[in-house]
């Protein structure tokens, strides 16, 4: 099957009930998105998938057929011009142990992308999926914002 994965079309063969996960991190050697929980309860595993955060611990690689996919790899674009959100979160110190910060990353660059982080609150509301073990979530929350206002400023 052809999948769009990260701006270029890859052909996969991969069993269509695979998890896409798998297929990310094994077959294809993305191995930015992390298997945290592998019951989608903790976002460590965030993609998204035409225009939608999903866990890909939970979607079968055979829906993502003729589908567009960015993982953390495609949050960049190119080696030294990191997403504003990968950029504030280093710069916040919004990470810890690295676990469920591809997918934090994931869905945070989704929230700004898409203008929808207007306030703390709404950040947080958006981000409830995404389970981090080592913070109280302030850096990350911080690094969001940071980021919607640098966008904005574009």
């Amino acid at each position: 099957m052809k999948i769009t994965i990260n701006g270029s079309e890859r052909e996969v063969h991969a069993d269509p009930w695979a998890r896409l996960l798998d297929v990310l991190r094994e077959d294809l050697r993305l191995t930015g998105t992390k298997e945290g929980c592998g019951e989608g309860e903790c976002g460590a595993c965030s993609v998204i998938l035409d225009g939608e955060v999903v866990n890909s611990c939970l979607v079968a690689v055979g829906q993502c057929a003729g589908r567009a996919i960015t993982t953390v790899e495609g949050l960049a674009r190119g080696p030294e011009a990191l997403h504003a959100v990968q950029r504030a979160l280093v710069a916040c110190g919004g990470a810890q142990c690295g676990i469920c910060t591809p997918g934090i990353a994931v869905c945070a660059a989704h929230i700004v992308d898409t203008g929808q982080a207007t306030s703390r609150d709404k950040i947080r509301q958006l981000l409830a999926g995404n389970i981090c073990r080592c913070t109280g979530y302030q850096l990350i929350v911080d690094a969001v914002e940071q980021a919607a206002a640098e966008m904005t400023r574009k």
